[in-house]
């Protein structure tokens, strides 16, 4: 891109959410909520993964021009600055998201998720303005967890520590950062956390799960339960690394958007805390069981190839979303298998993903 982006024009509009990485499959999502409700959204994003230039052209056709695109990269200060000044609120999402990436390039790793973050909260500081910023982070801040007793069962890894399987991982659980990705994303977190203390800007850190749901473009490397359906659809092998018995609480994309919400709501009350974000319990799942439910959608097996177990992949992270339900309010509202069958239809609708393979069937 030449030139340096100008800053969006508000005119006499009200002052904008700032969604970094606003064009990715959560990003999104949030502004469509944002949207909704009537707010004007500056849309910041490099356009640098597949999918999310749809993702903004959708977003333009449903809401016009109170979607303020700004092609930027949260590297460059100087061309974020303009549109950080103005916020009302910033959701940062924007980050290399991927630990095999990480592993290739822990530069880029850096300089994208811990140095671009300081970059956005350093805009805000200089705004002069008590401007909220809620922070996108991960489980892996918590590392492997290699220290917990897993026992093996057909399907699935559980942790023998009934507490655990019954609650989750929580909060309070040790910081452990583990990979390059593990690290940039680690580094991000405890800066934003840092901000309220310091500068008193009000922050909250969300620690994600795997979430799911419409306008994702899953791939191998982030966002597994759409790359498994994608390629379902298609008739494609899904690559599984290890056994396939590793579970992750699963949650909705509509579940996720509603705890940004709901803690952009009560900021002043939660600056300065951390979130665990993820399905719990209740949505906790196995590779192994979300090809079966697959199965059960697309009524083909699914073909499987296998790899060898990738650097720092957790047997089992599930977490504990306590302390979001007690403090907010908020609960995982979708079911696991109600959610990828959503998923499934609207991949079908949007995409036209499945179609041909379902002709195929039906003329045989």
């Amino acid at each position: 891109m030449s030139g340096r982006p100008s800053a969006p024009a508000l005119g006499g509009r009200a002052a904008p959410v700032v969604i970094t990485g606003g064009s990715g499959f959560i990003g999104c999502n949030l502004a469509e909520s944002f949207l909704r409700d009537g707010d004007h959204v500056v849309v910041l994003d490099n356009l640098s993964r597949p999918g999310v230039k749809e993702n903004l052209e959708w977003l333009k056709g449903e809401f016009g021009d109170r979607v303020e695109p700004l092609v930027a990269d949260i590297r460059d200060v100087d061309a974020i600055r303009p549109a950080l000044s103005q916020a009302k609120a910033v959701i940062h999402l924007a980050g290399q998201t991927a630990v095999t990436t990480s592993l290739e390039d822990p530069f880029e790793d850096f300089e994208v998720n811990a140095r671009g973050t300081l970059n956005i909260l350093e805009a805000v500081r200089a705004s002069g303005r008590r401007t909220p910023v809620i922070f996108a982070s991960t489980n892996k801040v918590y590392g492997a967890l290699d220290d917990l007793e897993m026992i093996e069962l057909e399907d699935r890894y559980i942790p023998a520590s009934m507490d655990i399987r019954q609650r989750g991982i929580g909060e309070d659980r040790k910081l452990d950062f583990c990979t390059p990705y593990g690290c940039s994303k680690g580094v991000a977190d405890q800066y934003v956390l840092d901000y309220a203390k310091s500068f008193r800007i009000p922050t909250a850190v969300l620690r994600m799960s795997c979430i799911y749901g419409p306008h994702q473009f899953g791939t191998e490397d982030q966002g597994w339960v759409a790359h498994f359906l994608i390629r379902a659809l298609k008739g494609e092998a899904i690559a599984i690394y290890g056994n396939g018995k590793q579970v992750r609480d699963v949650l909705h994309v509509a579940d996720a958007v509603a705890a940004y919400r709901a803690v952009l709501a009560r900021i002043d009350e939660v600056s300065g805390r951390t979130f665990n974000l993820g399905g719990g319990v209740h949505n906790a799942v196995s590779l192994r069981l979300v090809l079966q439910e697959i199965r059960r959608i697309t009524g083909e097996e699914p073909r499987i190839g296998w790899g060898d177990w990738r650097p720092g992949d957790q047997y089992y992270f599930v977490a504990d979303t306590a302390r979001l339900q007690n403090e907010l309010g908020w609960v995982a509202k979708i079911g696991w298998r109600d959610g990828l069958r959503s998923l499934a239809d609207w991949l079908r609708e949007a995409r036209g993903l499945g179609r041909r393979a379902q002709q195929e069937r039906l003329t045989a």
